[in-house]
């Protein structure tokens, strides 16, 4: 008698991103809840996006991602894993991934956002979404909130780091401060306890401690353009202090991302490397994960690590 057994599906979820130029105020919008971005934002969006190539890479390094991931989980030659992708601000979106794992006839399902450090605001919206979706019927969910202090990421970030102080001088990288970053969130999450915060300064401490550094900060990035208060330091202020402090070298690890977009290609390729450029010191940044290999065989880890956790 042979026995069928279905796969487990694993929602691979991201962000999401303009499909291309006629598609940013289509994309931000949805973003805004609805509410098209002023002609003037827009006007600066589009130029930004021009600055950087007007590149979209983030759907088509999600779909890498999650391709790679789903070889990296069936490598033993089993068809244990099935991933999906789902966006929460592009097609295809959460819900669509759900309605073809349904189709599928999925009947366990692992969700993983494509973001290390949790955050009510961020990786539990994604959460949020997919169990509105389970409301017309799907497979069962188990979510994995966090894995920012997986050892196989933080030794990657670690690998990334040391490359980065590799490609400076010896005598700049002696001196050299390594701001670790993510994107920044309103700051009334600190009124929650919300552990995205500490979690952030967590990463930096792992890696820290794995290559005996000794200049390091944390700094945040890309704060959103509203009233409300955002977690601080941004990261243009700190370049700008550590330059008044006498600092001549800067490496960034954007330890919040694992992709590139805007937020690295331009904020902090352009932007950032242009107060830094200003201001005397000289920045790089570490290499973003993407679809690397090593970054895929992480990620498979921390599903079977969240399989056996759960008794799945």
């Amino acid at each position: 008698m042979t026995v069928v057994t279905t796969p487990i599906g694993v929602l691979v979820m991201a962000y999401g991103t303009a499909s291309g130029p006629d598609d940013i105020e289509r994309y931000y919008s949805d973003i805004r809840g609805g509410r098209a971005p002023s002609p003037e934002l827009l006007t600066e969006l589009r130029e930004r996006f021009v600055a950087i190539g007007n590149r979209f890479p983030l759907l088509d390094t999600t779909r890498e991602q999650a391709a790679g991931l789903e070889r990296e989980l069936n490598a033993s030659g089993s068809a244990g894993f099935r991933t999906y992708l789902g966006m929460k601000h592009s097609p295809p979106s959460i819900a669509q991934g759900l309605a073809q794992m349904r189709e599928d006839e999925i009947g366990q399902a692992v969700g993983i956002v494509m973001a290390p450090h949790e955050s009510r605001l961020s990786t539990d919206t994604y959460i949020d979404r997919v169990e509105s979706a389970l409301a017309e019927g799907g497979p069962s969910f188990s979510f994995i909130r966090h894995w920012h202090d997986h050892p196989m990421f933080v030794e990657l970030l670690a690998t990334r780091v040391s490359d980065a102080l590799g490609s400076l001088s010896p005598a700049e990288a002696e001196e050299a401060v390594v701001v670790f970053s993510a994107h920044s969130l309103p700051s009334r999450i600190l009124e929650w306890n919300d552990p995205y915060p500490a979690q952030l300064r967590e990463t930096a401490d792992l890696v820290t401690a794995k290559l005996g550094l000794t200049h390091v900060v944390t700094a945040w990035q890309s704060a959103g353009r509203t009233a409300e208060p955002w977690l601080g330091p941004p990261i243009e202020e700190t370049i700008v202090d550590l330059a008044a402090q006498g600092c001549s070298a800067i490496v960034v690890c954007a330890a919040g991302f694992v992709s590139d977009h805007l937020e690295t290609l331009f904020d902090l390729d352009i932007e950032a490397r242009k107060i830094a450029a200003d201001a005397g010191v000289r920045l790089v940044r570490t290499e973003m994960p993407n679809a690397d290999p090593a970054f895929m065989r992480t990620l498979a880890h921390v599903i079977r690590d969240h399989l056996m956790a759960t008794g799945a």
